[in-house]
């Protein structure tokens, strides 16, 4: 039964998470922890620092994370749980691979027409703000957890846009900071 409810949630996810894995981050919050409670609000934030730092999709890093995590916690072997980070991560990209299929036969075949572009234009929007809403959700007590936290957020922030500094550098810094100071 718990791998049918892994199978729904992140098949619901993966279809409704247009924008790709920062913007499934809230839905990911609000299914994986709010609703059936398969790890805790500090995990969740563990694992979209983990999950950003690891290579391939945060979507997919999180889905196979949570699967195995849902089926450790409930007591379930090892195996077990391997088999559910494969369901979870399955359903998470099987809507997207359907999806992609037909869009690209229908752009193919509609790619002159002005409505079919209209529509195109009108999901960008809808993605921008899923992944704000992702953002904001970010921003609580786990992950701010004193005002060095939020220092230490707006020098990066600073440093990415600002100064150009490349991402890996600012993790690498961000990480002998946080090993120094907490």
């Amino acid at each position: 039964m718990i791998f049918l409810k892994i199978f729904w949630v992140f098949i619901k996810i993966g279809t409704f998470g247009f924008g790709g894995g920062y913007a499934m981050l809230s839905f990911i919050q609000e299914e994986v922890v709010d609703k059936n409670q398969w790890i805790s609000k500090s995990e969740f934030t563990d694992l979209v620092a983990v999950s950003q730092m690891t290579p391939g999709p945060i979507g997919i890093n999180s889905a196979t994370y949570v699967g195995y995590s849902a089926l450790i916690n409930q007591g379930y072997s090892t195996p077990l749980a391997v088999l559910g980070a494969v369901v979870a991560t399955i359903a998470l990209c099987l809507p997207s691979f359907i999806m992609i299929c037909f869009i690209s036969y229908f752009y193919f075949k509609f790619r002159t027409n002005r409505y079919f572009s209209y529509a195109l234009l009108g999901i960008k929007p809808l993605s921008i703000s899923l992944i704000a809403l992702a953002a904001l959700t970010l921003v609580n007590k786990e992950n701010f957890i004193d005002y060095i936290s939020i220092i230490l957020f707006v020098l990066t922030l600073i440093c990415s846009i600002r100064f150009k500094i490349h991402p890996i550098l600012i993790l690498f810094a961000a990480a002998l900071l946080g090993m120094f100071i907490y």
